[in-house]
């Protein structure tokens, strides 16, 4: 049996995946989520940190995505991703300030968000970087 992906959007589509999980050998793993962010998602978010630096040049756009990252994506999978918030609590939680925003360049924070995680997190770089007067638009990017 080879691996097999169903988005569940009809009856027929969930019969089917109820079909491969009767028939899945012993040992598999089911995993049921959200879908998965879009590439224009993926890409918009660079974008907003290339807009972060131009506007404001105290920092390039790396060191404003490790801020963004550690300030609003960190908290967002806390909040929801309880294996995420372990191992962050447990092996980086107690670190100083300036070697948890070194972490960012290396820790998967966006990279494991889905599309309304993504959102959110857009939002909350909306709503930060706003009252500093950078506007972050996503023209294009599906929600």
């Amino acid at each position: 049996m080879q691996r097999q992906v169903y988005q569940l959007n009809s009856p027929q589509v969930r019969g089917f995946a109820a079909k491969a999980v009767v028939s899945a050998p012993d040992d598999w793993v089911v995993r049921i989520g959200p879908p998965p962010r879009t590439l224009a998602q993926n890409a918009g978010t660079h974008v907003l940190y290339e807009v972060i630096a131009a506007a404001l040049p105290e920092d390039d756009a790396l060191g404003w995505k490790c801020y963004c990252k550690l300030h609003h994506g960190v908290p967002i999978l806390r909040a929801e991703d309880p294996e995420f918030r372990e191992t962050y609590d447990s092996a980086i939680k107690g670190l100083p300030y300036e070697k948890k925003l070194s972490l960012m360049r290396y820790l998967p924070v966006t990279s494991l968000m889905d599309k309304k995680q993504i959102n959110k997190y857009i939002e909350a770089l909306q709503a930060d970087f706003e009252p500093r007067g950078v506007i972050l638009e996503l023209e294009g990017v599906p929600a």
